[in-house]
């Protein structure tokens, strides 16, 4: 279990049973979000003697990075008949991780959305292919690039050779990276724009 647990009994009796119910359920939290920060848990005796409902409540209380604190918790009204510890147990946990899975979904979908932010880089165009209308081009780093000739802005792409200098906004295709927006800045060796005083530097591997 890597989650920090705190269990709190007030006026419950602890019990093998109930803490090991305990332990099982949190691990099961695990399964859903596995960077759980903390997990408080109060079990309490709020009635004596109810005539319904139960005299139970489970309180559980976690925090998930970067700030997310949630709050689930069981406490069986009057409507129900009298309710065990171990069902109040059940319930708040189910409850618990609805909302972790509510959560990491919405992180899932963040990340991804996050990922598939275009950013722009600059490369050499290192293979055309005029008649197809494609091209790669190669990054800094030596990793090929591929670009459509609608992507060239200006109507461009007539223009590009091997070793001219683009600048450009990489986004992920079907297949793979693909650029996007690519305009021609300047051959190899060559300044790039008036505001930018670094050199297009030939990138890994380049011939």
């Amino acid at each position: 279990m890597k989650v920090p647990l705190e269990v709190t009994y007030r006026d419950v009796e602890k019990t093998a049973a109930i803490d090991a119910l305990i332990h099982e359920k949190v691990a099961k939290l695990e399964e859903v979000c596995d960077h759980i920060s903390s997990c408080h848990i109060a079990v309490e005796k709020i009635h004596d003697r109810p005539r319904s409902g139960s005299p139970y409540r489970v309180r559980i209380d976690m925090t998930v990075p970067p700030g997310h604190e949630l709050v689930a918790d069981s406490n069986p009204g009057e409507e129900t008949q009298y309710v065990e510890l171990d069902t109040v147990i059940r319930d708040a946990f189910s409850a618990a991780r609805r909302q972790l899975s509510k959560l990491t979904k919405r992180q899932h979908e963040s990340d991804k959305s996050q990922n598939q932010e275009p950013y722009e880089t600059t490369a050499l165009v290192n293979k055309i292919f005029r008649e197809e209308g494609y091209g790669f081009i190669k990054t800094l780093d030596g990793q090929d690039i591929y670009f459509h000739r609608n992507s060239v802005l200006h109507d461009d792409f007539d223009r590009l050779e091997i070793g001219t200098g683009v600048r450009f906004f990489v986004e992920d295709g079907e297949e793979g990276p693909q650029a996007t927006t690519v305009k021609i800045v300047d051959k190899p060796g060559v300044t790039v724009g008036k505001s930018d005083q670094s050199l297009i530097e030939p990138p890994l591997g380049w011939e």
